[in-house]
């Protein structure tokens, strides 16, 4: 089928949601779980679904997930390891969770695997949190002691791991939200606070934090201190202990519990999140009473993709990008493309797909960028 002229029907897209896992093997992008409004309530997405978008073709797809699969959840911490993604935590109809689950997303089963501790005293019931990898393993339901000046206790933070050292950043502490960085070594166990020599961003929650190389990060979105959801992104680097505003095309898109990772190039794939002003539930109880999940309501979900671009593209990918992007405007284009080697035609043929025209996608209301 000539990908210039595709009659395919309408896209599926996944729907939209906050508070989701998501993760990046190759050009795929997973996705699973977080919550959505339906019809004013606030709704857990299915657990047995799991979401892929091809950051190649542009494409979702839906996989039905079996096995010991895990409650409806958003707030879960999740990371990837050796072809798995790893689920902990989050929040569910009963409250908080405090269970460790794993998938493999190599092998086309998607089936669940609740894993259960030995041994070792586990992490009690939490969501919002982070979890790193290091050292290319999952650390064990050990505790560890760590030594330093530890951060203050907070929720929706935002996290990173840049060699062997773990960094958060911000988060709300009591009514605070910070922009505050702690930085521990994996290795030895040890706390620090860095503290920039440069402007700071504003303090907020509920952001991301990407690794962009091995002593920089990114750092998007967020609620502010007035309740207002962000939309600045910065650049963190830790030998220099600087942060630098960066500009990028999505100034009006602010989002916040969205999710952030790391993709081919240097490319940071922004996917989901809330994007409007958040609603104070009236309470007579005081915010720190309250979980963030019933206090911040009636959120604008998101189902978009933005793709943050922080370094050039090698030149392969320009000119592929180029050519898939005009050839159905570009007569001259259409009748050269036949020339390119078999392989070569399907690398283009595949990336064509991305700047097809937009149609009427089922499920959601957003057209993914």
């Amino acid at each position: 089928m000539d990908p210039f002229f595709d009659d395919r029907p309408p896209q599926l897209i996944a729907l939209e949601r906050s508070g989701h896992t998501a993760v990046v093997e190759g050009n795929l992008l997973y996705v699973w779980g977080g919550y959505m409004s339906v019809d004013d309530n606030e709704v857990f997405l299915p657990n047995h679904e799991l979401w892929v978008y091809d950051l190649e073709q542009g494409d979702w797809q839906k996989f039905h997930m079996t096995g010991e699969v895990p409650p409806s959840m958003s707030g879960s911490c999740g990371c990837y390891l050796n072809g798995n993604m790893y689920i902990f935590g989050g929040c569910h109809d009963n409250g908080q969770y405090d269970q460790l689950y794993r998938v493999n997303l190599t092998d086309g089963k998607y089936n669940w695997t609740h894993i259960r501790h030995h041994s070792g005293c586990p992490p009690s019931s939490r969501d919002k949190l982070s979890c790193w990898v290091h050292k290319g393993r999952q650390s064990s339901w050990t505790q560890a002691k760590t030594r330093g000046q530890s951060p203050a206790p907070r929720a929706a933070h935002a996290s990173v791991m840049l060699g062997n050292r773990g960094y958060i950043c911000g988060g709300r502490v009591k009514e605070m939200r910070l922009s505050d960085i702690h930085c521990l070594d994996l290795d030895s166990w040890m706390w620090s606070e860095i503290v920039p020599v440069s402007t700071v961003p504003a303090g907020r929650s509920w952001h991301s934090l990407t690794a962009v190389s091995d002593s920089t990060m990114f750092l998007f979105g967020g609620l502010s201190v007035d309740g207002k959801p962000l939309s600045d992104g910065w650049l963190f680097d830790v030998e220099t202990k600087t942060w630098r505003e960066v500009e990028h095309p999505f100034k009006d898109k602010p989002r916040l519990w969205h999710s952030a990772c790391a993709g081919k190039d240097s490319d940071i794939i922004v996917f989901g999140g809330s994007c409007d002003y958040i609603l104070l539930v009236d309470t007579d109880e005081g915010v720190d009473d309250v979980p963030d999940f019933l206090v911040y309501s009636r959120q604008g979900h998101c189902n978009d993709a933005l793709v943050f671009q922080m370094a050039p593209h090698p030149l392969f990918r320009i000119c592929k990008d180029y050519i898939a992007k005009n050839v159905s405007s570009c007569e001259a284009l259409r009748q050269q493309l036949p020339l390119l080697p078999t392989k070569l035609r399907a690398v283009v043929d595949r990336r064509t797909l991305f700047y097809r025209p937009s149609k009427e996608v089922s499920h959601t209301h957003t057209q993914l960028l």
